[in-house]
């Protein structure tokens, strides 16, 4: 019998706590996403304190209980890059061999001109930005002439915003979809992304019909091996797209945080069992990459107060693992709003398991997708399991 009937895997996007040894490859020494936001104010983080948040690494402003609910600690990513794609397949047992391509100063003249030829229609753009800057830089100019919006950020990503009445959702997707047969080799990015947006100049916001378009991940991954056991997946937020579909058999699209919370509490209202896995992007979307230390603090606090009544609606065999895939430090002192190269927090909580393990520095991300496969026996390819750790009152 698995130690714990359900798991709530719950990744904070870009919640890193410290600069990881390799950092210094990375253009990335010091960065620090939590310590950093932390530093800038006291946060109203009971819950995550009191499950162990802050005996994982020195928070300033936040006290480590001497006894914490929770078992704690935080995992190093092995494979190669800093962004979405790597940090989630790593969780799933993947280790890659190098990292997705970014591109600092846009695409290639050539790749774009191929794709504008793909699709009947010049672009405009193609830089690194902020999806809501860009947008209103060039949406004006999109409307006017048509062009689809092509840009990328610090993560692996090809991403083509337009507006819905001038590019119809379902040409926005026929076009990634052609972006994403194209992107190959040594252009390989990990997501080709539709930023579909409305409203008029000065007023343009985007949509929630956002949909990613991921490279097929290698086999075997935690999904597979959860399905060849019949282990149900239900997948919240951009989990679905991030895995190609791969196993996630239930999944629901998010507005924002607190939609994703909502949409939890009502997913563990319809399974009872099996894995239950929840990306929140706000952190990262909305404040690590626009170097917003206030919105970021003040999200972590909003998450904070959505967790109480989680924590209150899990039952004895439920466990509760609570992480990141990346940093993305919002620190002004740092030029660039990239992804940062740093530990993930990991905090687990069941109310029939251990409290007050130290689970150390974990090796690999792989390490808690491990734990998960070990619970509903299985095997991935990478990563030691910390099950017996955390199971067992």
């Amino acid at each position: 019998m698995s130690a714990f009937e359900r798991i709530i895997w719950i990744v904070l996007d870009s919640v890193g706590i410290g600069a990881l040894p390799d950092a210094a490859d990375y253009d990335d020494v010091g960065r620090n996403t939590l310590g950093h936001i932390a530093k800038s104010r006291p946060l109203a983080l009971p819950n995550l304190v009191r499950l162990g948040l802050a005996n994982i690494a020195p928070l300033d402003h936040l006290a480590p209980p001497a006894n914490p609910e929770g078992c704690y600690g935080k995992g190093a990513t092995h494979s190669p890059g800093k962004d979405t794609t790597t940090g989630h397949w790593e969780m799933a047992g993947i280790w890659l061999p190098q990292a997705f391509p970014v591109y600092k100063q846009g695409f290639p003249r050539e790749l774009i001109e191929q794709f504008e030829k793909a699709i009947g229609r010049k672009t405009i753009g193609n830089k690194p930005a902020s999806g809501t800057e860009i947008i209103k830089e060039l949406g004006e100019e999109h409307v006017r002439t048509g062009f689809p919006i092509v840009y990328t950020s610090g993560d692996s990503v090809f991403q083509i915003a337009a507006h819905e009445d001038v590019i119809p959702i379902a040409e926005l997707y026929r076009m990634c979809e052609i972006a994403r047969k194209m992107l190959d080799g040594p252009h390989k990015v990990g997501r080709v992304i539709a930023r579909p947006f409305t409203g008029s100049p000065g007023n343009f916001r985007r949509t929630e019909r956002r949909h990613d378009y991921a490279v097929e991940p290698p086999r075997p991954m935690l999904m597979d091996v959860l399905v060849e056991r019949k282990v149900p997946i239900f997948g919240i937020g951009k989990i679905h797209d991030i895995y190609n579909g791969r196993g996630v058999d239930r999944y629901v699209t998010t507005k924002n945080n607190t939609d994703g919370m909502q949409k939890l509490h009502a997913a563990l209202g319809e399974q009872k069992s099996g894995l239950v896995f929840a990306n929140l992007v706000d952190f990262d979307m909305l404040y690590g990459h626009r170097k917003d230390v206030e919105g970021f603090a003040k999200s972590l606090e909003e998450f904070d107060l959505l967790l109480a009544p989680l924590l209150k609606a899990l039952a004895p065999r439920d466990l509760l693992m609570t992480t990141a895939d990346h940093g993305c430090d919002p620190d002004p002192a740092w030029p660039t709003t990239d992804h940062s190269r740093e530990y993930v927090p990991i905090v687990t909580y069941s109310p029939g398991g251990k409290r007050g393990v130290n689970l150390g520095v974990r090796d690999t991300l792989a390490d808690m997708g491990q734990t998960i496969a070990e619970n509903f026996g299985g095997v991935i390819p990478h990563g030691k399991s910390f099950l017996a750790m955390i199971s067992g009152g």
